[in-house]
């Protein structure tokens, strides 16, 4: 299974236990890899400090206010864009390879206008921590 798949059936795990409540490990389907539940569970053991995170950048909205499924792939974006050990891999993806690959999952999955809060979220985010480190 390609990484990118990998990604979506973590935001999907990761979708079914915030919106439903149960454990996340109960969300996993029998065949998915280390690398969607570590990535999944990454992101849910990190959700406050990534909440937090989104909040800071999606002006205008809270993070309750946020679809749960564009909330997940944020989460999962993030994990990868500030955690790139988070889940294992052979290489972690660069972070605007992370951010195109939210859109996408939101454009495939998400009402019209997710994309481009998506793309701009993450876009902040990835251009503070830039700044932070002093790059560009």
């Amino acid at each position: 299974m390609r990484r990118t798949d990998q990604r979506r059936a973590a935001v999907i795990a990761l979708y079914q236990h915030d919106l439903t409540g149960r454990p996340l490990a109960d969300t996993f389907k029998s065949n998915d890899s280390i690398f969607v539940r570590a990535l999944a569970h990454a992101a849910a053991d990190r959700s406050e400090e990534l909440d937090e995170v989104i909040d800071a950048h999606a002006h205008g909205w809270s993070v309750s206010r946020i679809q749960p499924l564009e909330r997940s792939i944020m989460r999962v974006a993030l994990i990868e864009m500030l955690h790139p050990d988070a889940a294992p891999g052979d290489e972690p993806i660069p972070p605007e390879g992370a951010i195109d690959e939210a859109v996408e999952s939101a454009k495939r999955f998400c009402s019209g206008e997710a994309p481009a809060f998506v793309n701009g979220v993450l876009g902040a985010v990835l251009r503070e921590v830039r700044e932070n480190a002093g790059t560009r």
